[in-house]
C-alpha cells in the first residue's frame, strides 16, 4: 500500500507502517500545496493520505470526489 504522510504529520510515523511504502509530502514533491490540490495531486499514485485536518470534510466538496474520508 503506498501512503503519504502530509506536513503536519510527524515523519516518524513511517516506521509504523511497516511494509508499505511511505513517503512525505515533502519527499513526494507536494510541499506546501494546499489540501485541495494536494488531493489532486496524490490521486491515482497514493492510497492513502495520513492528515490531521479535521475540517477537511468541511473545506473539500469529498462526497462528488474519488476519496473516502475517514475522521477518527
Amino acid at each position: 500500500m503506498k501512503v503519504l504522510l502530509d506536513e503536519c504529520v510527524t515523519r516518524y510515523l513511517k516506521r509504523d507502517f511497516t511494509g508499505h511504502e511511505v513517503l512525505t509530502v515533502e519527499e513526494a514533491g507536494f510541499r506546501g500545496l494546499k489540501n485541495g490540490r494536494l488531493l489532486q495531486a496524490a490521486s491515482g499514485q497514493y492510497e492513502v493520505l495520513v492528515m490531521v485536518d479535521q475540517n477537511l470534510q468541511y473545506q473539500q466538496n469529498l462526497k462528488t470526489s474519488r476519496h473516502r474520508y475517514t475522521q477518527s
